[in-house]
């Protein structure tokens, strides 16, 4: 959410416009969950673009059923800037489930968890750079998630600092899924 500073990707060379990288073997039964991604101005930034075209392939190439959009702020929330994108490519609204209050990577997760059938295999949608530290969040919840992210670009630069981030909310990341998990209130996936 632009408005609280949140930073999504070193966009400064991405290719939102080309068709998106496949990342390995989505799970079946079959959700995949879009992590929220910061606006610019109230516009989806280039590596938004990225993932949501990214969920938009697993969906037409049936690897997911359905895809649960996330991230709020706005107006428009994330969610909603997504569900605009997933739309513009093709994926019926009926498939896709918009949850527009998460602020960070583990509310993320949790509130998309939360709009989903128990036994739903989920596939976690987000940059590559930003995926070890989705996974890590879900394997301390408990929950067994396959991973996807597009293919990106950009200055070595601008990649290190977004390595660099995403290393150093590791630890409050990992905190906070383990205290939730201690508390007994995340339960499987």
């Amino acid at each position: 959410m632009a408005d609280r500073g949140r930073r999504c990707a070193p966009e400064r060379g991405l290719r939102a416009g080309l068709s998106p990288g496949r990342v390995g073997p989505a799970l079946t039964g079959r959700a995949a969950v879009v992590l929220g991604c910061a606006l610019r101005a109230g516009r989806p930034s280039p590596a938004m673009r990225l993932r949501v075209a990214h969920a938009a392939v697993l969906f037409h190439d049936r690897r997911v059923d359905r895809i649960v959009v996330t991230g709020g702020g706005g107006p428009p929330s994330e969610a909603e800037a997504m569900r605009g994108l997933l739309r513009a490519a093709g994926v019926p609204d009926g498939a896709v489930i918009p949850e527009g209050r998460a602020a960070n990577t583990f509310e993320n997760l949790i509130f998309a968890r939360a709009l989903l059938p128990p036994d739903t295999a989920v596939t976690i949608v987000s940059s590559r750079w930003h995926l070890p530290r989705a996974r890590l969040i879900a394997a301390i919840l408990g929950w067994r998630v396959a991973a996807s992210g597009p293919r990106g670009t950009a200055p070595r630069p601008a990649a290190i600092r977004a390595a660099l981030r995403e290393v150093a909310a590791v630890p409050p990341s990992a905190m906070r899924a383990l205290g939730w998990r201690l508390r007994g209130t995340g339960k499987g996936l």
